[in-house]
């Protein structure tokens, strides 16, 4: 693999990893680059338009600085621009969640980041598509989507996945409503639900490992329903997640589908990568098979 020569930069500039932009601007200028490309942005739905300029300019690698939900603004632009894809993507995860970079095995330590960047693999893995926006590791109605938007930063970064159970409990209020589900075409749920999770990784929020054996290579993605109602019945579900498997709890049914269709009896609140959405009545989840090419850690073969 030849060392990238020309490099952009996307960072978001209110996060924060090792010795900060500073410093990763050093380690790349270090790698002895022909080029770079900097931009910053206040804000992770101002990053399209800098990916945007880093596909235009044609450059070898893109740096993105930021958490999951600069993730996958960036990868969503990747996939969804002509010549987008082939641009290799190494993330530095500088966010308060960083579930896609943990799942693909890319450390919180900045020098190790940037040697990946450079030395690392580069792997095509698959989006999720819902509402024609693309994610990296999950997206969700219901209770999840409430819970991610009234999650509190201090509770989470104190008590990380239990902060979830105790914000999720705080959020039960009523009968779940009723849900049909089509898996690939064929009727695979009709009942109340919850909670409607899918992922394209394993772990997920609150570091609970949902899907067992979930991988962004497979060319599927994950389905998860939740029906328990009420706070007991929560407690026990978020309780048996965030400490085991997610199909031993008896409020959860899985299964993996290429394509999903929901309808929801009542209109529920939507998120992608821990992004809260608009509220919706039914949306059709897809699969984007080796969508974008992400920088991971060499295998120790290689090594």
């Amino acid at each position: 693999m030849r060392t990238p020569r020309r490099i952009a930069v996307v960072a978001h500039q209110r996060k924060t990893l090792g010795g900060g932009l500073d410093e990763l601007r050093r380690c790349i200028t270090g790698k002895g680059v022909d080029e770079l490309l900097w931009f910053e942005v206040p804000k992770s739905r101002k990053a399209p338009k800098q990916v945007r300029k880093a596909i235009k300019a044609d450059v070898d690698l893109l740096v993105v600085w930021g958490g999951d939900g600069m993730v996958q603004r960036a990868l969503d632009t990747l996939a969804a621009t002509k010549g987008g894809s082939k641009i290799p993507v190494a993330i530095m995860p500088a966010g308060t969640g960083n579930l896609f970079a943990g799942n693909v095995g890319i450390p919180t330590d900045l020098s190790k980041a940037v040697d990946i960047a450079f030395t690392g693999e580069r792997r095509r893995f698959d989006l999720g598509l819902l509402e024609g926006e693309h994610f990296a590791v999950m997206a969700g109605v219901g209770f999840d989507g409430a819970m991610i938007k009234d999650a509190d930063g201090a509770l989470k970064d104190r008590f990380g996945k239990l902060a979830y159970v105790w914000t999720g409990i705080r959020h039960v209020n009523g009968e779940a409503p009723r849900a049909k589900i089509k898996v690939d075409g064929v009727d695979w749920f009709d009942d109340e639900a919850s909670c409607v999770l899918i992922g394209n990784v394993g772990t997920i929020t609150g570091g609970i490992e949902a899907f067992d054996g979930a991988s962004p290579e497979d060319g599927w993605l994950d389905v998860g329903v939740a029906t328990a109602q009420g706070a007991l019945q929560w407690a026990r579900a978020l309780g048996t997640m965030a400490v085991g498997r997610s199909d031993n709890s008896p409020f959860v049914r899985t299964t993996r589908a290429r394509r999903i269709d929901v309808k929801l009896k009542s209109p529920l609140e939507y998120e992608l990568d821990g992004g809260a959405r608009a509220k919706t009545r039914k949306f059709t989840a897809s699969v984007v098979p080796g969508a974008v090419t992400i920088c991971v850690p060499a295998a120790e073969s290689d090594r």
